[in-house]
């Protein structure tokens, strides 16, 4: 019982790092996640067994520890990835939720739902083939989601022979490029995946590298975005009026804490109304707290009888986002069905939805050279652009470099529910998206905003 204590223990006192893999087709992506969890001993016999079983039935003499990831039949004829496969391990040092994201283009939008999350991306490339517009492509999403590391696996080392000089150039214009979009950190690694090069153990064929393995380095890269010291925001998912003997006047307003760090006492603000109070209690997990931080799920008891429903926000009174009913921001469309100026359509942001109508769509990103094109007039799938909408009632988001949580929003299609396009307000490369103010109105019945 006390190893068992002293190991959860141990566990819990460990750090968590989300990251995403990405690249271009046969890249390797799915192998080296598998070749990842096998080597680091977090496969399991009988997923091990399962694989080495539907590779021989393939006609393949060793297990294909791509399998380990390429979990759906499709992807498995195809041998391609077209989702995105969640894996959970850990080791010794550090907990991991990764992400395998598609590498075809047509798949880039299940990209943004692997990296929205991520503190890391690693960006495979196929050392024979070097960056390709695919390999951009993953850059400049992992650039628009703010993911703070970047690693660039070169892989595929041992069919260049292990050549110092391939991966120096790939890696030099990779850089290059990736700095130019304002990513933060970059780190090149030289690998194999299929042969196990410099992913969790060292490579003996590529003496002239003397930088980390990939498991090393994400052992040890620092997570840097800590939420807990983000703009204190709490979503209003429930109020909590139980009605009872013991409890006849208890309200309570219940959500997750996206981000920062509530305190008894506090004055805080009810957004979008802009009524104020104090903070009384704090409930977590039925025991009352003094304080209480992203990510809990937690109940505040104000000392003040306000009107408060699902959707509104909870923000400390002296770090109040702005509201606005115009907002302009960058998004990558997801959806099969284009995304129209004029376009009826339902704004989600944290657990507040809201009518919306695209005003304008001024540019749409091009992504080899980083050019705009100007006035698409509409955005399909996997595009990345700029939009201008206007909402039907006032809504109050955080700059997207401040906070994921509270930058970041969707557009749904209001007829079937479909999402459109996942959006992220603040400023993007070298546009800056901000809330405007305007007087525009629309002339319709139901959407006369």
């Amino acid at each position: 019982m006390t190893a068992i204590t002293s190991a959860a223990e141990q566990l819990s006192a460990t750090t968590l790092l989300r990251f995403a893999t990405a690249g271009s087709v046969d890249d390797g992506k799915s192998t080296l996640v598998g070749r990842l969890l096998h080597d680091s001993k977090s496969v399991l016999t009988d997923q091990l067994e399962a694989v080495t079983t539907a590779s021989l039935s393939r006609g393949q003499d060793t297990p294909d520890l791509a399998l380990l990831t390429d979990g759906l039949r499709a992807e498995r004829e195809q041998g391609i990835t077209i989702d995105v496969a969640y894996r959970y391990f850990a080791t010794a040092r550090r907990r991991f939720i990764l992400a395998d994201t598609p590498g075809h283009v047509q798949y880039t939008r299940n990209m943004v739902t692997g990296a929205s999350t991520a503190e890391l991306a690693v960006v495979l490339v196929d050392a024979r083939n070097g960056v390709v517009e695919q390999t951009r492509r993953h850059a400049a999403v992992a650039a628009l989601l703010r993911v703070p590391h970047v690693v660039l696996a070169v892989n595929k080392m041992d069919l260049v022979d292990y050549a110092e000089h391939v991966f120096a150039a790939i890696a030099e214009e990779f850089t290059s490029y990736a700095a130019s979009l304002g990513v933060p950190e970059i780190t090149a690694i030289p690998i194999s995946a299929l042969a196990g090069d410099n992913v969790v153990d060292p490579s003996a064929n590529m003496d002239w590298y003397g930088g980390p393995t990939v498991l090393e380095h994400l052992e040890t890269v620092p997570v840097s975005h800590d939420l807990t010291s983000c703009h204190a925001r709490l979503p209003v998912q429930y109020v909590i009026r139980p009605q009872t003997a013991d409890h006849p006047d208890y309200r309570g307003y219940a959500g997750q804490i996206a981000a920062g760090t509530f305190r008894i006492g506090e004055r805080v603000t009810v957004l979008p109304s802009g009524r104020t109070s104090r903070i009384k209690g704090i409930d977590l997990l039925g025991q009352a707290v003094d304080i209480a931080w992203t990510p809990h799920s937690v109940t505040l008891l104000l000392e003040d009888d306000i009107d408060i429903s699902r959707g509104d926000l909870i923000v400390p009174s002296d770090d109040a986002p702005a509201t606005t009913q115009d907002i302009e921001a960058t998004v990558c469309h997801v959806a099969d069905q284009p995304l129209t100026v004029g376009q009826r359509v339902l704004l989600k942001h944290t657990t507040r939805t809201v009518k919306a109508i695209v005003k304008e769509i001024p540019s749409r990103l091009t992504l080899d050279d980083l050019s705009q094109h100007p006035e698409p007039g509409r955005l399909v799938a996997n595009d990345i652009g700029l939009v201008k909408v206007r909402t039907a009632e006032p809504l109050a988001l955080d700059s997207y470099a401040d906070s994921r949580r509270t930058g970041s929003f969707l557009l749904i299609d209001p007829a079937d529910g479909t999402t459109l396009a996942a959006g992220m307000a603040g400023d993007s490369f070298a546009t800056t998206a901000k809330a405007v103010q305007t007087t525009d109105s629309t002339e319709d019945a139901g959407w006369d905003f």
